[in-house]
């Protein structure tokens, strides 16, 4: 797949630390929606199949992005046309496969392990940075590293009860999934607006997934419309889909996959603390020393390359 690249002015110095702290900040916002998105996944499992759950987050995510994103799609129909492969292939794997792979494993997996184990996405996105020729630096290198040394000390201790279960290998396939979707926006045609993008991914993704839909419903029947399963789902289309998926968009153009890669190591983080407040689930004082790692990780990955 060629890659489209447009010339631009060169920015200035103050930009570049201005455009930096943003990315940084939207990545971070992102890491800390889809944190939630994760204990959702593991309280619905119980209650919502989880294509349904993929399929209502999706549509949802669609309605609330639609009065931005519809007009602007239709303007750019024809640079959508022109780049459909790119697009499709984008919507399969941020859209209709990840987040279905996630709800799976959140069948048999505790939401802190589901964290932990995404926490490898970022890994992948350096490596596809990498491939596609962008020099990570020392300190980024040395960052990835220490944050992913606490990620694999903190599943191998088995901190907080966590052990390794069926759904895992869900979570494994959805963490390379996630690292490739954020590999790929690399390459997004620079021609093609952000919310048309969200948009078009977005109704695509939707569409894929409507045959499995339809198996499920006929297969495992509906589920019940109560407070209970429609909250959460409105959470995950709203703010985990529509607000997350367009964060994390604009800090991969902003910082690149590696360096929002870098501040996702907070997922883990974010999950285990979140699951315990909510779900009851145990954390401990190893937890909190992996915790550490982590976030030294982060800010050592996240800063200038060097």
């Amino acid at each position: 797949m060629p890659r489209t690249t447009t010339s631009t002015p060169s920015p200035t110095p103050t930009s570049l630390p201005r455009a930096t702290a943003l990315g940084l900040a939207l990545a971070a916002l992102a890491t800390v929606v889809w944190s939630g998105s994760f204990v959702t996944s593991r309280a619905l499992h119980d209650s919502v199949p989880p294509v349904q759950q993929a399929f209502w987050r999706w549509l949802v995510a669609l309605a609330a992005v639609a009065p931005f994103g519809a007009r602007q799609a239709w303007r750019q129909r024809e640079v959508i046309r022109r780049h459909l492969g790119f697009v499709a292939i984008a919507s399969l794997l941020g859209v209709t496969v990840y987040n279905t792979l996630v709800n799976q494993a959140g069948l048999t997996t505790p939401a802190a392990n589901m964290g932990m184990i995404m926490a490898a996405s970022p890994v992948l996105m350096a490596v596809f940075e990498r491939a596609s020729g962008v020099r990570l630096g020392v300190r980024r290198v040395a960052g990835l590293l220490v944050a992913c040394a606490g990620v694999v000390l903190l599943i191998g201790s088995g901190a907080g009860g966590a052990r390794f279960a069926a759904g895992d290998l869900w979570m494994v396939a959805a963490a390379c999934c996630f690292g490739a979707y954020s590999g790929l926006l690399r390459r997004k045609p620079a021609e093609l607006g952000g919310t048309a993008f969200l948009f078009t991914t977005f109704l695509l993704g939707t569409a894929l997934l409507l045959p499995a839909q339809g198996v499920s419903v006929a297969v495992q029947g509906g589920f019940d419309p109560t407070p209970g399963t429609v909250l959460p789902i409105l959470y995950v289309g709203i703010a985990s889909s529509a607000v997350a998926f367009f964060a994390w968009n604009r800090a991969i153009a902003l910082v690149g996959p590696s360096r929002a890669g870098a501040v996702y190591y907070l997922q883990p983080v974010c999950v285990a603390l979140l699951s315990w407040a909510v779900l009851g689930e145990a954390t401990g004082w190893t937890q909190a020393v992996c915790m550490a790692l982590i976030l030294g990780g982060v800010v050592l990955g996240a800063a200038s390359r060097r």
